[in-house]
């Protein structure tokens, strides 16, 4: 896949867990390892959104293309 999600970088940049995060977002902690693990196939706007409110970032700090 060329989406690569950077959501543990973001994490350990903001000294944040993963369990707070998904509290934070309203979404449970196994759709968020499914998210940061690369395996999900989609994502809301709401739950992007709120991941960038929560992490102050911006999408493309999570979202990155590669070229395969």
């Amino acid at each position: 896949m060329s989406i690569i999600v950077n959501l543990d970088v973001m994490l350990a940049k903001r000294k944040m867990k993963s369990k707070d995060l998904a509290e934070i977002v309203g979404i449970t902690t196994v759709n968020l390892s499914i998210l940061k693990s690369g395996k999900a196939k989609a994502i809301r706007f709401s739950t992007l959104e709120a991941i960038c409110k929560a992490l102050v970032c911006q999408p493309s700090d999570i979202l990155e293309y590669v070229e395969e």
